[in-house]
């Protein structure tokens, strides 16, 4: 019961404390409506008729910006720890009753919720700008994309147990989400790609998760550009957040 209770309480503080940053969340939206309205629209006039794959490249960006709209979104939450250390509080935090293990995932998926209801602010802005989609794959799409954020905050978690300052997360969260979102597939198919580029994205977790986000969205229209069937990429993606679960754990394990 302690360690549910301490679960509960980190989660639901993490929720709070994200929910009443409304300048924050009003500010991430900015960014993914830039990149379907200006570069959505820019890029796919550039392409034939402004179609690829027989759908507009808006259509096919927008899985890719609410997948980047995760992983900014998860990898940023990280910076939680370190004002956790700044004033104190994750010292108050370590010497609770409560295993590591409930800590980690007290903030793990009070962060994942924070990602979500971000993302899912995502795809309600597409469907306000006329991008196309069924009730059941938007509702097939949140577990998706809850299962893509645990593995991705944890990454933020894991980086922000290491920093001591708010400057040195900052750089590395930066070299880390460009090249995930970039490697993706989420701007451009990797069939585009060139052989050696095309390993790299294939090693990148985002690859699978914005592949299995087209899927729901997509349908039918993307099965032959598929970079794997849905069910394997929901098990890559799945596996990665176990592996960074398990990393996360140790690394709290180890903050004193």
């Amino acid at each position: 019961m302690t360690e549910i209770r301490g679960f509960y309480t980190l989660w639901l503080r993490e929720v709070k404390r994200y929910l009443r940053d409304r300048t924050r969340i009003v500010g991430s939206v900015v960014s993914p409506l830039l990149w379907l309205v200006i570069f959505g629209a820019g890029i796919g006039g550039t392409l034939g008729g402004g179609s690829l794959a027989g759908i507009s490249y808006q259509q096919f960006i927008f899985p890719g910006i609410v997948g980047q709209t995760l992983l900014f979104t998860s990898m940023f939450m990280g910076i939680s720890v370190i004002w956790d250390k700044e004033f104190g509080f994750m010292k108050e935090i370590l010497v609770a009753p409560i295993s590591r293990l409930s800590i980690f995932l007290g903030k793990m998926i009070g962060d994942s919720t924070d990602a979500l209801i971000q993302g899912t602010i995502v795809v309600i802005l597409g469907l306000a700008l006329g991008i196309k989609f069924s009730l059941a794959a938007f509702l097939a799409a949140l577990p998706i994309m809850l299962l893509i954020t645990f593995g991705l905050v944890s990454i933020g978690l894991v980086i922000a147990s290491f920093m001591g300052s708010l400057e040195s997360f900052g750089a590395v969260q930066s070299f880390i989400n460009l090249p995930l979102f970039f490697l993706s597939g989420a701007l451009f198919p990797l069939q585009l790609l060139p052989t050696w580029m095309q390993w790299i994205s294939k090693a990148n977790p985002l690859t699978y998760g914005v592949d299995a986000l087209r899927t729901v969205f997509l349908g039918e229209v993307w099965q032959p550009y598929q970079v794997q069937t849905l069910w394997v990429d929901l098990t890559i993606v799945g596996v990665f957040g176990l592996i960074m679960i398990t990393i996360g754990t140790w690394a709290f394990s180890r903050m004193k």
